[in-house]
Order: structure tokens, then C-alpha cells, then sequence
């Protein structure tokens, strides 16, 4: 992944590249409770500023805080309608069950986030993961699933 020569760069949480090295998903995750407000300008960041500096096409995004997991389309091609929002305790309560009773840190919820990732590649926990069919409405799914060399990076 190239990025431009801004100053400030943008290095996201997660990568979700598949065996082809083509990144399919971009990571941003939050460890607080943000409102909608917060939350929608977090995507909106997402979506332009930082984008501005990723020189590299990449069909979705996601932005999860302690409350809910967004997960879009970052290209022109892709619709609205793409778009999904899931309760991130319903996710995540999988891979953690005490995840709603315990503080957690922004470094707890990326990797509970990726664990979930890799089992909606892999099912390496579950035959049928949390939002597998949602994942795989909007289009997601087949660009991560059963892929043999699809990996994460943690910047």
C-alpha cells in the first residue's frame, strides 16, 4: 500500500488483504461508546480524509466502536445499499463472552475484531459466524472467505 506524501498519514488498524495482496478491507476500530454523531463523523473521516492519503482501491471499510460495527463500501461502484451496522456485543460476545462486563482497550477490540475476521475466512470458531449472511448480502464475504493466503496486518 502506497500512501501519499502528506505529512500526516493515515495508517489504519487493520488490513484485510487477499492472496493477491489487494487490500478488501479497511479497519478502524475505537474502544469507547460513541453517539451517532461521533460515529458518523469517524466514517465520514474514514471515508474522504484519510482515504486522500491510500493509494489503493479498497471495495469496504469499517469503523467499530464498543456499541456498533459499520461496515461500507469505500468505492464509487459500490451502493448504500451495501452498507450494514451490527451490535458490536453480538459480534464480539463470541470471541469474548465477558465483553460487555469488562473495560476494554482499543488493543483487546482489534484483536477480538480480527478474530472475528478470520473466522468469517477461515471458520476456525464457528461454521456459521455472527453476521455471516449479512457479510455475505453486501457483497464482502467472497472476497475473504476460503482465500489461502488472505492475512491481516496490525499497523
Amino acid at each position: 500500500m502506497q500512501f501519499s506524501e502528506h505529512i500526516q498519514q493515515y495508517l489504519p488498524g487493520i488490513l484485510f488483504k487477499n492472496r493477491n495482496d489487494n487490500t478488501v478491507l479497511l479497519v478502524e476500530t475505537k474502544a469507547e461508546k460513541l453517539d451517532n454523531i461521533s460515529r458518523q463523523n469517524s466514517i465520514s473521516q474514514l471515508k474522504t480524509y484519510y482515504l486522500n492519503d491510500i493509494k489503493e482501491d479498497i471495495p469496504f471499510g469499517m469503523f467499530v466502536d464498543l456499541e456498533e460495527i459499520s461496515i461500507f463500501p469505500l468505492t464509487e461502484d459500490k451502493k448504500t445499499k451495501d452498507s450494514i451496522s451490527l451490535k458490536t456485543n453480538d459480534i464480539l460476545s463470541i470471541y469474548d463472552p465477558d465483553f460487555s462486563q469488562k473495560r476494554i482497550f482499543n488493543f483487546h477490540l482489534e484483536t477480538l475484531v480480527q478474530s472475528w475476521l478470520r473466522d468469517l475466512a477461515y471458520h476456525w470458531n464457528s461454521a456459521s459466524p455472527p453476521a455471516y449472511d449479512e457479510i455475505a448480502q453486501i457483497g464482502l464475504l467472497s472476497l475473504m472467505e476460503d482465500e489461502e493466503h488472505t492475512h491481516i496486518i496490525r499497523n
